[in-house]
């Protein structure tokens, strides 16, 4: 009996909306035509001249198989005959290294990469399932019979692979959705009123952030947005103590100024918090140059672009005077410029402070690192004075209450130790900037850490808080810690500030969404990933780094939550190095996908409140990562009030946290002498930083106190490999006094090249030393003992022999 059943097969074929041709000839023409709407609608909407997708972005669904079920396995073995797979298997591979095929697939979206992956997951497709559907089966019995040819299979493994890479059937919409190249658009409220742009340019202490919150305090109705919780703060305060009633509104806090909740029609907030939505009078944007923050820029450019307000009072540096003025020019609107000068003037001085002993009231050593933090104030609290410690991680009641012990002319501290973080949010009286090193660790896009020399721009904003108007000191030094760094400092400060040219940009939730309605099955993650990957911005805009939130994204990928929820959690502002904060974050997803409220007692049993005094600096690391906890907790109590209803008992604890870390931070001193007391004989303590430790790019050996590493030759590795890399980071300006430094690496004494690095305190080499003898006395040189290596030369030796 014949097995052909054309008549049946042409109906399937039809359903399936195949073209399929009876006979074995060559089936080009066909080929060509059924893959020409598929490329003419590939290239369609932007005429092919956007940019082809990042495929390796392209996760496969996996497809089960035998999915063709009883009924169709019936009808294909019973109008042909199974299958055998042996022949099936030499046919698939034939199509496989076929050229046209190959092509046809270029055409249709499949590029190399995904054409392997389609063909792999469709051959193993057949060869797995017991039954494929009849038309399917029937074409591989002609195939494997000789009455048909191998290309005839082009239509079922392009609908195959259209299953499992589902966005080549909406890469159209896809890129249409991803199209950022007219963020004014977005922001139909600001576009539909004529908006005044006035830019108050100028540097650190020269008043343009004042006249513009006297134009706020002045409104009618007013919005301040800050890059810091702490400038919000201080806006807010201002404006009542003037009776203008203002609202204060960060991520993690709202606090009304009228008693029964009324909204004020002034409101100060951090800039991530504005609402676009609302009108007003007047809103004020400071540190507009944070429009090029690779992480935060979008939020500035979000303000920017869509606060929706008369006058548009804009506070930063004079380099991103261009950039807002072409920005402000594609939306139709003009930028006033007042340019601003310093209020008291700023010295560089030519001597470098060289020692401790040489400190004076009023001067404030800024490091890069909590272990400079700490080293230095030790030491300075060895001399009988008193210091101030302000870095990153504290709480903002804590660096107030530290800055306010600073200011106060009846308190004995007078020395200020602290980071860059003294750069914005915070008055201080401070007559000399003293710069412990001008080079700071920065992770780059792979998370290593470089080491590289300060910006002029960092550089700036920093010694422009030496001699602030209106404070006791009427005139502002600059100097380094070493000599070395002086004339490298001067050379910094001299520079132009080089101009700010893109701002930044973000997916949004309702972008994020409807790429989640064309591809359902994919990840958030992954989601974000094809997004940026298919994202157009014009020369005017960056997308930012997206690091943190894929990290966040890949941590609760696993936790059953819908997607706008999924987003929120993946947006919260945390630090992803702190283990506790991430699993705390972890927990706070689990709980709140089982539809379980986050209650006050929940937390305290979490964070094991109430909590002591901290008696170590591990301890006072710690209750940072509770602030932490706690910060977050309210910033979702915000977002979800329903699953984290004890915003105010949080708060209340946070309060007491707060003064308990600043008892930590008064007796710094003191925590650190009992963690070096309480650590192990030969290691050191545990200090957390801010950015991973020290590594080489290749290397798996880490200079670590983590690890209780002192080694010499390991810290060679690390400064060698810090040298190589600042050397390749620096700009040309200073690059051919920065190679000589690096050339002049091996002579002199490795203590002295760390110590001029800031990689090495003298507290730390005195530590070093004493071990470094301790293991000559005990026979080890070095990682091993002399005894070790000469077993090793021995066995060597043998087996040579």
């Amino acid at each position: 009996m014949s097995r052909c059943a054309w008549p049946l097969l042409r109906r399937l074929s039809a359903r399936a909306g195949l073209a399929l041709r009876h006979g074995g000839g060559a089936p080009r023409a066909r080929l060509a035509a059924s893959s020409a709407s598929s490329s003419s609608s590939a290239s369609s909407g932007d005429g092919g001249a956007s940019r082809a997708p990042d495929t390796s972005l392209f996760v496969p669904v996996p497809l089960k198989p035998g999915l063709g079920g009883p009924a169709e396995e019936d009808v294909g073995a019973e109008l042909t005959r199974p299958l055998d797979k042996g022949e099936v298997l030499k046919n698939l591979n034939k199509f496989y290294k076929r050229k046209e095929i190959q092509r046809l697939g270029a055409e249709n979206g499949l590029d190399a990469r995904l054409f392997h992956q389609a063909f792999i997951s469709f051959r193993k497709y057949i060869m797995e399932s017991s039954s494929v559907s009849a038309d399917l089966h029937i074409i591989l019995n002609d195939i494997c019979c000789d009455a048909g040819h191998v290309d005839d299979l082009f239509p079922f493994f392009l609908r195959h692979a259209k299953q499992i890479f589902p966005m080549l059937d909406c890469m159209d919409d896809l890129r249409k959705i991803s199209d950022l190249r007219l963020p004014p658009n977005w922001y139909p409220d600001a576009r539909a009123i004529q908006r005044k742009i006035i830019f108050h340019a100028g540097p650190t202490n020269s008043g343009k952030t004042y006249h513009a919150i006297q134009r706020f305090l002045s409104a009618k109705s007013g919005i301040y947005c800050g890059p810091l919780k702490l400038l919000a703060h201080e806006i807010f305060q201002k404006s009542n103590d003037a009776n203008v009633p203002c609202d204060l509104v960060t991520g993690e806090e709202r606090v009304y100024a009228n008693e029964d909740a009324r909204q004020a029609p002034h409101v100060a907030c951090t800039i991530e918090m504005c609402s676009t939505n609302t009108p007003y009078e007047v809103a004020v944007i400071d540190e507009i140059q944070m429009i090029r923050d690779p992480a935060r820029g979008w939020a500035w450019t979000r303000a920017l672009l869509g606060l929706c307000a008369e006058e548009i009072h804009v506070c930063g540096e004079p380099a991103a005077i261009d950039l807002v003025t072409e920005l402000m020019y594609t939306t139709g609107e003009e930028v006033e410029v007042r340019n601003y000068k310093r209020l008291t003037p700023l010295t560089v001085l030519d001597y470098a402070l060289e020692s401790l002993d040489n400190l004076r009231p009023g001067d404030c050593i800024v490091c890069f690192s909590k272990n400079d933090i700490y080293s230095v104030s030790r030491q300075i609290e060895a001399r009988g004075l008193e210091c101030a410690v302000i870095y990153g991680s504290l709480p903002p009641g804590t660096k107030l209450e530290q800055a306010k012990k600073f200011n106060d002319p009846d308190d004995p501290c007078k020395i200020l130790v602290a980071t860059d973080a003294i750069g914005m949010g915070l008055n201080l009286c401070i007559r000399r900037i003293i710069f412990n090193s001008i080079v700071k660790p920065t992770v780059n896009e792979k998370g290593e850490k470089e080491i590289d020399s300060i910006t002029t721009s960092q550089a700036l904003q920093i010694a422009g808080r030496a001699g602030r108007f209106g404070s006791s000191f009427k005139q502002g030094e600059v100097t380094t810690m070493h000599r070395d760094d002086l004339v490298q400092l001067k050379e910094i400060l001299s520079e132009a500030v080089p101009p700010v040219k893109a701002a930044g940009l973000h997916p949004t939730p309702e972008q994020i969404e409807m790429f989640a309605y064309h591809l359902p099955d994919a990840t958030l993650s992954n989601l974000i990933d094809i997004f940026v990957s298919l994202s157009q911005v014009d020369g005017m805009y960056f997308v930012c780094n997206i690091d943190d939130f894929k990290f966040l994204a890949d941590m609760i990928q696993h936790i059953p939550l819908n997607l706008r929820s999924r987003y929120v959690f993946c947006t919260a502002p945390l630090n992803r190095k702190e283990p506790f904060v991430c699993t705390t974050l972890l927990k706070f997803a689990r709980q709140f996908s089982r539809n379980e409220p986050l209650t006050f007692d929940w937390l305290c049993r979490h964070t094991k409140w109430p909590l002591a005094a901290p008696k170590n600096i591990k301890e006072l690391v710690h209750l940072e990562a509770v602030h932490d906890v706690f910060d977050l907790y309210l910033w979702l109590s915000y977002r979800f009030m329903d699953m984290f209803p004890d915003a105010v008992l949080v708060r209340d604890i946070q309060k007491k946290l707060d003064d308990i870390i600043q008892i930590g931070v008064c007796n710094i001193t003191k925590l650190i002498r009992a963690s070096q007391s309480a650590a192990a004989p030969g290691t050191a303590e545990v200090v957390s930083e801010d950015f991973p430790l020290s590594r080489t790019k290749k290397d798996a050996r880490v200079v670590s106190d983590r690890h209780g590493a002192a080694s010499t030759e390991a810290l060679s590795i690390a400064v060698e490999a810090a040298g190589l890399r600042r050397a390749k980071n620096l700009r040309p300006s200073r690059l051919g006094s920065r190679q000589e430094d690096l050339k002049s690496y091996g002579r002199g004494s490795l203590a002295n090249r760390l110590l001029r690095e800031g990689l090495l305190t003298q507290e730390m080499l005195r530590q070093l030393e004493s071990e470094w003898q301790d293991q000559h006395r005990n026979g080890r040189y070095g990682f091993g003992s002399k005894r070790d290596d000469q077993h090793r030369s021995k066995e060597t030796g043998k087996k040579r022999k």
